[in-house]
């Protein structure tokens, strides 16, 4: 009886010990399985991973990214997200941090400033666009069309002054600049009573340049910025009378660059974005939506 009851406990832990051995290889094959399936759905969003993001200002850059760099990027097969900053800050951290694909929104002046101040490592791969300044009024269809004397105004910041009087100098409304950045006691307003460099009598007005849009009414003309034109909607109600002209250097120095992280330069996405912000289609968009407020600059990073 001894020895049945010691032959049964042996067959009893035997079946045990398989029937562990059954599980814990069942276990380790589900085990494989999935980590197998993790591994395959991992590839497959990486690979499969066509979306882009982009963070902007919002105006002119989400409008264009928005209206058509989107559709552009679509019809080969991408998914554009615009991520908006009200600041310049922000949307170079991000980037930084990888938060963002890229960015849109600065010149190259404007990016090297905070690679070298605060250790970024961003690189410029595309220009898209400048908003140069532009004489506008209300009153007057054409530059011709202004009469001795009348009131022009720009901005009274010392560089957007400077930018503006130096336009009026391009279009032929001054002859020069006179005295003025050389001498001291020269302002704009002293241009006013220099008949030399002012032979029409120009009453030259300086205001904010925030506030020129809103004080166009009580002037004959003004110098406008590109972003204050386009937040008060004067390209599509009055046209500018005309607008900066820009050499090589100035080119490049007034363009908003497409930023990206240091190393993606030559990724697919960046590829991608590159080819459909600098197509047809956004030119279009560009030169119709904004009339000279905006236009394309469709350069290389240099």
């Amino acid at each position: 009886m001894k020895g049945n009851k010691i032959t049964k406990l042996l067959s009893l832990a035997l079946t045990f010990a398989l029937l562990l051995s059954l599980a814990a290889c069942g276990d380790s094959s589900n085990a494989s399985g999935s980590a197998a399936r993790s591994s395959t759905a991992a590839g497959d969003t990486t690979s499969g991973d066509k979306k882009i993001t982009v963070g902007v200002n919002p105006v002119p850059h989400a409008e264009i990214l928005e209206n058509a760099v989107k559709s552009v990027l679509a019809q080969q097969g991408w998914e554009l997200e615009v991520v908006v900053f009200q600041d310049y800050v922000l949307p170079n951290t991000s980037l930084e941090e990888g938060e963002l694909d890229a960015n849109y929104f600065q010149t190259l002046g404007y990016m090297n400033t905070q690679n070298e101040e605060n250790g970024l490592h961003l690189a410029a791969v595309a220009g898209v666009h400048i908003e140069p300044m532009g004489i506008y009024s209300q009153k007057y269809k054409a530059l011709s069309e202004l009469p001795d004397g009348a009131e022009i105004g720009v901005p009274n910041d010392t560089d957007n002054m400077t930018r503006g009087l130096e336009l009026l100098v391009q279009k032929g409304l001054l002859n020069s600049l006179g005295s003025f950045g050389s001498d001291p006691n020269v302002t704009a307003e002293s241009l006013t009573d220099d008949k030399e460099a002012n032979p029409h009598g120009y009453k030259i007005t300086t205001l904010e340049a925030a506030s020129l849009p809103l004080s166009l009414p009580d002037l004959a003309a003004a110098a406008i910025n590109g972003n204050y034109a386009i937040g008060a909607e004067l390209p599509s109600n009055y046209p500018a009378l005309d607008i900066e002209d820009f050499d090589e250097e100035t080119t490049v120095r007034r363009t908003n660059f497409v930023v990206v992280k240091q190393g993606n330069e030559d990724s697919e996405k960046t590829k991608a974005l590159v080819a459909a912000i600098q197509s047809d289609a956004v030119k279009d968009y560009i030169e119709s939506t904004y009339k000279g407020a905006v236009i394309p600059s469709f350069i290389d990073a240099k």
